[in-house]
């Protein structure tokens, strides 16, 4: 997976990671809640990508 995003995507996921370690150590219950949201987010951006690229032929 690694090599598919890129070192600028790594870069990313561990931004993304340490924010929410920072939330997490004020309160973890919103910090939980964030990791949901994103984790939804992320699953309707897969979504919608895969849908573009069968509309075009690519997938």
């Amino acid at each position: 997976m690694i090599d598919k995003i890129g070192p600028l995507g790594f870069v990313g996921i561990v931004v993304l990671l340490a924010g929410i370690g920072l939330i997490a150590y004020a309160d973890w219950i919103i910090a939980a809640g964030i990791a949901l949201v994103l984790a939804g987010l992320g699953l309707v951006v897969k979504s919608l990508v895969s849908s573009v690229l069968q509309s075009f032929g690519m997938f």
